[in-house]
């Protein structure tokens, strides 16, 4: 597994853990993970940088994933699906120089395999696909 692929992993666990523990931040609950699981550095920072940046701008991403998941509110999604949404978007949307669309759509279909429920992959592609059409036009 490469290592923006294990960022993302750690991302997503992380930001699930924050769905459950109301009282942590990203940063709180991303720094309990890293003091608990071995990470490289650059691993620790790219895993950071999308934990940091879907806290952030986490009103911003609902809404767009809100605007383009037909019939299903954001509230109602499955806290995996939602989480590797918002991974995803926030890679579109705010990475979108560094990290190509392709590779960011790619890798959120493959952890929705991974951690996701049978339906996660099409869901996450659909969603994502109507994303990716709006924020190129």
């Amino acid at each position: 597994m490469g290592d923006r692929r294990r960022s993302r992993e750690i991302a997503l666990q992380v930001l699930f853990q924050t769905e459950f523990t109301s009282s942590l931040s990203g940063d709180q609950a991303l720094g309990l993970y890293l003091d608990n699981f071995e990470a490289t550095g650059e691993v620790r920072d790219f895993a950071s940088q999308l934990v940091k940046g879907v806290w952030d701008n986490r009103a911003e991403i609902d809404s767009l994933i809100q605007a383009h998941s037909q019939s299903w509110k954001v509230t109602r999604m499955a806290f995996v699906d939602k989480n590797i949404l918002r991974i995803a978007v926030f890679e579109l949307k705010f990475l979108g120089d560094h990290i190509p669309f392709q590779v960011a759509l790619d890798e959120a279909i493959e952890i929705g395999k991974r951690f996701g429920s049978l339906e996660s992959s099409a869901f996450i592609n659909g969603v994502l696909d109507n994303i990716s059409k709006s924020l190129h036009q």
